[in-house]
């Protein structure tokens, strides 16, 4: 029987919120850092406070209830609020203050961190940053869910309920071998990717989609100029391939400093006038209510971008 006068708390609603994503009492135990039977009496003493079953337990599996599900987005909504009311309070004054999980892809992440951890260390001292590298499908998963305060990542994220605050272009880099005819040319055309069997990163990233929409662009069938066996799932993986004579590749201008340096490759630009670029930016939720600080945050990552691209400059032809 529902009692009117109970009142969840914050940590019985967060404990079915991460009971109902993981779909695994041990799993959600560990992620809360709470032992398993305290995790099942907080539930317990949720669904009886509601008069409401919320999870179906089984030996095999942990389901949803309906009843459940129709709740689940407002314990999600009232978590949100509760940590945006703690970050307003944290940093009342503008500043980042307190735990912040941030998304990352996988194609930025090794480039901008050194310098954006330095500089946020140095600008934000009372801020304690969490990083979730991940590709772009699982960081807008993992904003929508709450799991991530922001993410960094290539846009349009197009996804509903997020907001994207662009920060940069990026241009594109071709890396061949060195005894490749277009290696080190500094007037390619976009149609000449037809003739460097491209090397790509694995479905799911999105650098893989941009290289693709690019061929698109230039009306060159994506299956005839990519090599559609040898996959990679980094790019560190894919220099290597290049540098055995395997094919050649589209890299981002601030991965040149740390993926390109071996002398067996070499590195190519497009004519001033192609288009070959990704735009980087900021992605939260639309009720997040931090645009200001993540705009202080976004500053930050913009400048770590620049310091990347400056020490790459030795490697790009000019």
């Amino acid at each position: 029987m529902h009692n009117k006068e109970y009142r969840p708390t914050l940590a019985q609603l967060r404990t079915f919120v991460t009971i109902a994503e993981n779909k695994h009492f041990g799993t959600a135990a560990t992620k809360l850092q709470i032992s398993q039977p305290s995790l099942s009496q907080a539930l317990v003493a949720l669904e009886q406070g509601l008069g409401v079953q919320l999870i179906e337990r089984s030996t095999r599996k942990v389901i949803v209830t309906t009843a459940g599900e129709s709740l689940l987005p407002y314990a999600k909504a009232t978590l949100e609020a509760a940590d945006a009311f703690l970050a307003h309070a944290r940093g009342a004054n503008g500043t980042l203050t307190g735990p912040l999980t941030i998304g990352i892809i996988p194609t930025i992440a090794p480039y901008i961190l050194p310098d954006l951890l330095t500089s946020i260390a140095e600008r934000f001292p009372e801020l304690e940053p969490r990083f979730v590298e991940e590709q772009t499908d699982n960081l807008v998963q993992r904003l929508r869910d709450g799991q991530l305060d922001v993410a960094i990542m290539a846009l349009p994220a197009e996804s509903h309920g997020l907001v994207e605050v662009p920060l940069y272009h990026e241009n594109f880099r071709v890396v061949t071998n060195v005894s490749h005819p277009l290696a080190g040319r500094t007037d390619l055309e976009l149609k000449q990717l037809d003739d460097l069997d491209l090397l790509l990163l694995d479905d799911g990233h999105c650098l893989r989609d941009q290289i693709l929409d690019l061929c698109r662009t230039a009306h060159i069938n994506p299956a005839e100029a990519t090599n559609a066996v040898t996959r990679a799932s980094s790019l560190t993986t894919i220099m290597q391939l290049v540098m055995g004579n395997l094919g050649s590749t589209l890299v981002p201008e601030s991965a040149l400093a740390t993926e390109c340096g071996n002398p067996e490759l070499a590195v190519g630009r497009f004519a001033p006038d192609v288009v070959a670029e990704r735009t980087i930016g900021l992605v939260f939720r639309s009720s997040a209510a931090r645009s200001q600080e993540f705009e202080e945050l976004g500053a930050l990552v913009t400048a770590a971008f620049h310091n990347a691209v400056e020490r790459s400059a030795p490697l790009s032809p000019a």
